[in-house]
């Protein structure tokens, strides 16, 4: 995805630094490992941006992760009873399977949005 790189969007897919856009911000790159999911680094190591800007930065995460689960319950509800036409109870098992499968990616979406709205990428540091 290099052709991105220097976008928000390139940052947020990714999870990299939003200002150098050179590392991830999290220590382990998988989500799905329950125990560091949200386990980030302190600073980038490339262009030494502290991520947490202050204590509880990532609170306000909480406010992205609600349109982003939305999305993400809409993608499903829509193709289980509308596209494949399941009954409304088995898109909701379905749905809430789903919801329960994506999580830990809604949660680094949520903070890599947040975190991208307050920083922005920096050509100079990223060289």
């Amino acid at each position: 995805m290099s052709f991105l790189k220097g976008t928000k969007l390139n940052s947020i897919l990714l999870g990299s630094c939003p200002v150098c856009q050179n590392e991830s911000m999290y220590t382990v790159n998988n989500p799905y490992k329950v125990t560091s999911t949200l386990t980030m680094e302190e600073r980038c190591s490339h262009c030494s941006t502290k991520y947490k800007i202050e204590p509880s930065f990532f609170f306000g995460a909480m406010y992205v992760s609600y349109p982003v689960g939305l999305i993400f319950g809409s993608f499903s509800l829509f193709i289980s009873y509308m596209v494949l036409e399941f009954s409304l109870l088995i898109s909701y098992i379905i749905l809430v399977l789903f919801m329960l499968l994506c999580l830990p990616i809604i949660l680094r979406l949520s903070r890599n949005i947040w975190i991208n709205i307050f920083m922005h990428y920096d050509k100079t540091k990223s060289d």
